[in-house]
């Protein structure tokens, strides 16, 4: 018992430690403070320490020394449940997968720093980081599923969810690069009206320079995930209220898309106010690791009998009397 509440202490630590350098680095990028350090990795401008702090100077050392920490966590989070939990399927795969991608960000990170990085580059190092965090947050949920306390390993899922839970998880990566994207290329007030480019512009709706189409793209990219989800998210309801986890899940992932369009309207609407800039990019990192739950739960689903898709309540009760 102790080892297992080791374990999920571990865990919880490690996922909230992920989300942390998720917004430490999106907190880095927003205030310009990538050269903090000067062109110096890992040390600080020329010393392990920096002499002199300025905001700058304490927004990138900050970054690096939660890296540094979380890492370790991470890292031990995928040496023990290797160990403690090797046997379930998926447990190996994301361990390796979540040490992968954290050298991975910290390597990008490091390149960035010494040499400088294009916007396309920039903004795949986010993507990288929603990869890392998410394979440790679905180890984190694994290490509590060990108590049984839910019906993630048996579910059913029809034919159609399935493909529509791969296909959104692969588009939601795609939509969020276009949003590292329009940050990188410092395309975020490209557009001040919302949802629209410009009103004064009456009807035309073409963007009018590689800024706004960016920009314009990104929205374009996310209205169509926006529905994608509430759409599936009512079937879910329709069909699949019965299996909790299935359901909590795309019901969570209908709330976070959600908040995540009212939080990139206020981003424009507030002109980057820093606080709603991070909050876009927590809700996110928080929906991209749900949605790769949703695909961890495809991957153990068996497919229900079609009485399970089309019986009414009628029908039930009437099987059942």
């Amino acid at each position: 018992m102790i080892q297992r509440t080791g374990l999920k202490i571990i865990a919880v630590c490690s996922t909230i430690g992920m989300l942390c350098i998720l917004l430490g680095g999106a907190l880095v990028t927003k205030t310009d403070s990538g050269l903090g350090c000067g062109r110096n990795w890992p040390d600080c401008n020329g010393s392990l320490i920096p002499k002199e702090i300025t905001a700058e100077v304490l927004i990138e050392f900050s970054h690096r020394a939660v890296t540094g920490i979380v890492s370790m966590f991470i890292v031990l989070l995928a040496v023990l449940c290797w160990r403690k939990l090797g046997h379930i399927r998926e447990v190996k795969f994301l361990a390796g997968v979540s040490v992968f991608f954290l050298v991975a960000q910290a390597l990008i990170g490091a390149a960035q720093v010494k040499w400088g990085q294009g916007d396309f580059i920039l903004a795949l190092h986010f993507g990288i980081s929603l990869i890392s965090f998410s394979s440790v947050f679905l180890l984190s949920l694994i290490v509590f599923e060990v108590d049984r306390k839910f019906d993630a390993e048996h579910v059913k899922i029809r034919k159609k969810l399935r493909l529509h839970t791969i296909a959104i998880a692969l588009y939601a990566y795609i939509a969020v690069y276009t949003g590292a994207l329009v940050r990188h290329t410092e395309a975020s007030l490209a557009c001040l009206d919302w949802p629209l480019c410009h009103f004064d512009r009456g009807w035309n709706l073409l963007p009018a320079n590689k800024y706004e189409w960016i920009q314009m793209g990104h929205r374009f990219a996310v209205l169509i995930l926006i529905v994608w989800i509430l759409y599936v998210t009512y079937t879910v309801i329709k069909y699949d209220r019965q299996q909790k986890a299935l359901y909590y899940t795309w019901l969570a992932a209908a709330l976070l898309i959600v908040c995540q369009m009212l939080s990139g309207m206020l981003v424009v609407l507030t002109r980057l106010h820093l606080f709603v800039a991070l909050a876009h990019s927590l809700f996110i990192s928080m929906l991209f690791g749900l949605l790769c739950y949703a695909v961890l739960l495809v991957s153990r689903s068996t497919e229900p009998e079609p009485s399970y898709i089309h019986d009414t309540k009628e029908q039930h009760e009437h099987i059942t009397n």
